[in-house]
């Protein structure tokens, strides 16, 4: 499901004065493994106006929590044509940490962990790497569940893009 509207990068720019746009973005399954869906919300703002707004979904049969809260955030970014300054918010600990800390050292231990272990999600990991690296991208945390409306918003899309694949 997507809902094409004019492209999101003709509201935003690097300028304070300009609209800023923001990507907020969720994973939800059913099941761990299990069906899964993720979602993403994208919103132009000028202030506290919204100046345009993009609603993203899709969802697999058989994934997990964590494949769905990446390919949220990937498919907010490659959604978007050209280089764009962004902000992305998430409730996953687990992908602000991966792509702001985790992936240079497994980057450079050649997509090892630590403890030696083939990186869990590689390829997402990489497409993530190579859709952010095209974009000025800065990455917040916020508390899932607890009633900032953009998440909760992508909550709702993630659950309607797994809804196809629930037996």
């Amino acid at each position: 499901m997507l809902a094409q509207l004019i492209p999101l990068q003709s509201c935003a720019g690097k300028s304070p004065d300009m609209p800023k746009l923001f990507a907020y973005t969720d994973g939800a399954c059913s099941g761990n493994p299990g069906p899964g869906g993720w979602g993403a919300l994208l919103i132009a703002r000028d202030g506290d106006k919204v100046l345009k707004e993009r609603e993203l979904s899709g969802g697999e049969s058989e994934t997990t929590n964590n494949r769905m809260e990446l390919l949220a955030a990937i498919n907010a970014l490659e959604t978007l044509d050209r280089p764009t300054t962004l902000t992305i918010v998430t409730d996953s600990s687990y992908v602000k940490d991966g792509i702001t800390k985790w992936i240079h050292g497994w980057k450079a231990r050649g997509w090892k962990t630590a403890a030696k272990k083939p990186v869990k999600n590689e390829e997402l990991w990489k497409r993530l790497d190579d859709a952010a690296n095209r974009h000025d991208v800065t990455w917040e945390w916020v508390k899932g569940h607890a009633g900032h409306p953009e998440n909760e918003r992508a909550d709702e899309l993630a659950r309607a893009g797994m809804e196809p694949f629930k037996p």
